[in-house]
């Protein structure tokens, strides 16, 4: 018989792909209208790259295929998005876009592959230490939840604060954090503990707001909050793992 943690496994696979193809929408406004618009490639980008560690992290970690076949569906998905936000951003965009993905989503990840794997012969040791970069940057990735629900705040408004991305980031951290209490995998615990907090605020914000009056709702705010609010769905994915 199974082991529970693999249940919660399969639990976590199935709302983090709901979570990896949640931009679908996103994207096929770009394709429809052959333009990226004002939408930022950054948390895409940011997502790939921690799909990518993730995915290297399940493989040399015994015990965690659970977590690469998720995040390497992530990463496929997630390259499909960049290839499409390249393919339609506008010229003056695309050498510093391209030189953005270079760096981050094929020089950063070979160099932390490699320099982990010269540094330690341990096979343990390379995995924490691949755990350590994943999770901090999962942690770093959490200042774009911040940054929506200070928007919430001062415009008394849940517009820019989709209650279902709110549920399911709770929902995932929620589920990832006992997946790994019960695999005893602190690497996964720390980012996916503060998911579960961070969506337990934004669910508390939610249930404050959703009724108040907005304030301070004109273009401008509203044009950052929908920044904000497309960051935080795209950066909530490599918390999936």
């Amino acid at each position: 018989m199974a082991e529970p943690s693999f249940y919660i496994g399969v639990i976590g696979n199935v709302i983090s792909v709901l979570f990896f193809l949640s931009p679908v929408e996103t994207f096929w406004k770009i394709v429809k209208r052959r333009s990226t618009e004002e939408y930022k490639i950054l948390p895409y980008i940011c997502t790939l790259l921690g799909s990518s560690l993730w995915t290297y992290y399940g493989i040399v970690t015994p015990g965690e295929y659970l977590v690469s076949t998720v995040n390497g569906f992530g990463a496929i998905v997630e390259t499909i998005y960049v290839s499409l936000f390249l393919f339609y951003a506008p010229r003056h965009l695309k050498l510093n876009t391209v030189v953005v993905v270079a760096m981050l989503n094929v020089f950063f990840p070979i160099a932390a592959i490699v320099a982990t794997r010269s540094a330690f012969k341990d096979e343990k040791m390379r995995s924490q230490s691949i755990g350590f970069i994943s999770a901090g940057l999962n942690i770093i990735m959490y200042g774009s939840p911040l940054s929506a629900m200070k928007t919430v705040v001062t415009t008394k408004s849940v517009k820019y604060m989709p209650f279902w991305l709110s549920f399911f980031l709770f929902l995932n951290g929620a589920i990832w954090a006992v997946y790994a209490l019960l695999q005893h995998d602190v690497f996964l615990l720390v980012p996916n503990g503060v998911g579960f907090v961070f969506g337990t605020m934004q669910l508390i914000l939610y249930g404050i707001y959703r009724n108040a009056k907005p304030v301070g709702l004109n273009n401008g705010l509203s044009e950052i909050a929908q920044d904000e609010e497309e960051g935080l769905t795209s950066r909530v994915v490599p918390l999936l793992s």
